[in-house]
């Protein structure tokens, strides 16, 4: 009986500091209160323990913002600049070594004399250099174009909360539309001038196969079987000797220069038609962004008044 009474009157003792611990927090809670009115409107939350909280790795939001990043990717505006710093990088190299070839392929076969070539031997040289610049500009250029898909991708899926554009941004945007149609079409001219010395080294090629054919090999009519390059118009018809004939032809298909020029002059051509290819996804992607932008801004303004 004894037991039980003490036992009682712990817990009643317990429960009498308890309300006593209650009771002076309150008044504490209400002294701050009291001294700054503009607090009883803050809310007061437990500290969780170390249990209860989830990891980084865990969390909802790192999956949401790597999605939200994800879709602000201009992947049209992404390929594009892939494709034409590979196209313009194949044109451009290739193209080089391929024209510094050709030079030694006329000098030593075709055109002996210096003064028959040196119109050429000029121009060849100037389209080396202008080729320095065209891998320059384009380089510059892929990287501003896929700046400015950022920003067109990020505004028309209005990832970054309320939708803000400008008329500078969208002029900007305009002038990128009308200078990429303008490259466009003028890469449409150089991928077909590039072809122009895959046909001619390729008639050559031709011409070689059917020398070495069994029908015309050890045969007198093989000197007959010639190539005139004065007929293309690159040297004048006075140049000497101008035309090779038969097993001095084939001599020439043999060479290191005439197999590494007619290859690299394939690739530079590869690498023109991948650049027109770029431009043109430049060109869609472009369009449609500026398309979107300029029917938001009108549909935002409408909105404010």
């Amino acid at each position: 009986m004894k037991p039980a009474m003490e036992s009682a009157a712990e817990e009643s003792a317990e429960q009498s500091r308890d309300r006593k611990v209650n009771s002076r927090a309150e008044m504490e809670i209400g002294r701050y209160h009291w001294m700054y009115p503009g607090s009883k409107n803050h809310q007061y939350h437990p500290v969780p323990t170390l249990g209860d909280r989830a990891g980084p790795l865990s969390s909802p939001g790192c999956f949401e913002c790597c999605i939200k990043c994800l879709g602000g990717v201009p992947y049209a505006s992404l390929v594009a600049t892939i494709l034409c710093f590979s196209g313009v990088a194949l044109f451009c190299g290739c193209g080089h070594v391929a024209l510094a070839g050709t030079v030694a392929i006329l000098e030593q076969h075709f055109s002996t004399n210096a003064s028959d070539h040196a119109l050429l031997s000029e121009v060849i040289q100037l389209m080396q250099y202008v080729i320095y610049g065209i891998a320059s500009f384009f380089f510059l250029y892929g990287i501003i174009l896929l700046a400015e898909g950022f920003y067109t991708t990020s505004a028309v899926k209005e990832l970054h909360g309320e939708f803000k554009t400008t008329a500078c941004g969208r002029c900007i945007s305009g002038m990128f539309v009308f200078l990429t149609y303008v490259l466009g079409v003028a890469w449409l001219g150089v991928f077909g001038f590039s072809a122009v010395p895959v046909f001619m080294f390729y008639n050559i090629w031709s011409t070689c196969e059917v020398i070495k054919s069994p029908q015309t090999n050890g045969t007198a009519g093989v000197e007959q079987i010639c190539v005139d390059i004065r007929q293309y118009g690159i040297i004048p018809w006075n140049a000497f000797p101008g035309k090779i004939c038969g097993s001095a032809l084939e001599n020439i298909c043999n060479t290191n220069e005439f197999y590494m020029s007619y290859h690299l002059f394939i690739v530079a051509c590869a690498g023109a038609g991948a650049t027109v290819i770029a431009l043109l996804i430049y060109m869609m992607a472009t369009t449609y962004n500026y398309a979107v932008l300029k029917f938001k801004s009108r549909e935002d303004c409408c909105t404010k008044f």
